[in-house]
């Protein structure tokens, strides 16, 4: 991937300095925490509970990009992401009962949306500093920069910990190599959209994930919709529309 981008790209300029280094570091840094603790938050507290608290994501992002490094928006995107975080929680808003005995679950899976906010941040910082001009091509020098950070620290702290658990994973690459592609394809369009606009509002439209899922699944699998997911999902959908349009 990273052959075939620096192939197409004509006139690109990289500047691997230290700020580039230091921003993706952070965001690598910040990605596998929030995935770490958005697991941990599964287990106490259940499915539902830790995705709801990890939609907090989006607000941070969209807090600590113009808190940090002045990024501005409309209010028109700020609108859309208010109405997008709504139209998440209620789409994933847990069943009554599910929070009791979750208050670990819930701070793990806040904690989790504060550290991809600050990995969404950290990755569009790298991308500004790399090269701003060509931004599909800062994602993938970004990604493969990131993905190198993460694969070492994860491969050193399997060594120390669990070896076993390295050579069972060693052992099955051939099956992640599909899913390993097309995530990092998507981690790459996510850098390049960082690069071109502020985190919260690439968040945002990010979302449209969800409503296009649950249809997906509708459709498909014959999964039937609460009035209440219904309802999430338009939200969340014209949430998106209005961060697009902002």
């Amino acid at each position: 991937m990273l052959a075939v981008a620096v192939t197409l790209t004509r006139g690109a300029d990289p500047h691997f300095s230290p700020q580039f280094f230091i921003a993706v570091a952070v965001g690598a840094l910040g990605q596998v925490l929030a995935t770490a603790a958005l697991l941990v938050a599964m287990r106490r507290a259940g499915f539902a509970v830790a995705t709801v608290m990890q939609q907090s994501s989006l607000p941070f992002a969209a807090i600590g990009g113009w808190a940090l490094f002045g990024d501005r928006l409309s209010g028109v995107a700020t609108a859309g992401i208010l109405l997008t975080t709504v139209g998440l929680a209620i789409l994933t808003w847990p069943r009554p009962g599910q929070f009791r005995g979750a208050s670990p679950g819930i701070a793990l899976g806040l904690g989790s949306g504060m550290a991809f906010a600050v990995a969404l941040n950290g990755f569009r910082q790298a991308g500004l500093a790399l090269e701003p001009h060509h931004p599909i091509y800062a994602g993938i020098v970004g990604v493969c920069v990131a993905q190198a950070l993460q694969t070492i620290g994860l491969i050193s702290l399997l060594l120390l910990a669990q070896p076993g658990a390295l050579a069972a994973v060693m052992r099955g690459w051939r099956a992640s190599l599909g899913a390993g592609f097309f995530g990092a394809a998507a981690s790459a369009c996510w850098f390049g959209a960082l690069t071109l606009a502020p985190a919260g509002a690439v968040r945002a439209v990010g979302v449209v994930e969800a409503p296009i899922a649950a249809a997906a699944g509708r459709r498909l699998f014959k999964e039937s919709l609460t009035v209440r997911q219904l309802a999430g999902g338009a939200l969340a959908a014209a949430g998106v529309a209005m961060t697009a349009l902002g």
